[in-house]
């Protein structure tokens, strides 16, 4: 990981990564460990975006295979679920 992030931005994303649902906290903060730092600024923001979805549409999202409306984050929803099942692997 490179931590290109400032200190303050990654300790609020990490807060707001933390979700009602255990398994998008795992996916979050895994992202957040692993890829976030790769993502450019659109990318960025397509994150913090989704961080402010609720937990039910981000479980369609990522665990019942539903596109998000948006492109950016359903690419984005796409590239979370790649690194963090790299993690596992």
């Amino acid at each position: 990981m490179t931590d290109s992030t400032p200190v303050s931005e990654r300790q609020r994303l990490a807060w707001q990564c933390r979700r009602g649902l255990l398994e998008l906290d795992h996916l979050f903060s895994g992202f957040l460990e692993l890829g976030y730092d790769d993502l450019d600024a659109a990318g960025r923001a397509a994150f913090q975006r989704l961080l402010g979805e609720q937990d039910q549409i981000l479980n369609d999202w990522f665990m019942m295979g539903v596109e998000a409306p948006d492109p950016e984050i359903a690419v984005l929803v796409e590239r979370i679920l790649a690194v963090v099942s790299v993690q596992r692997d």
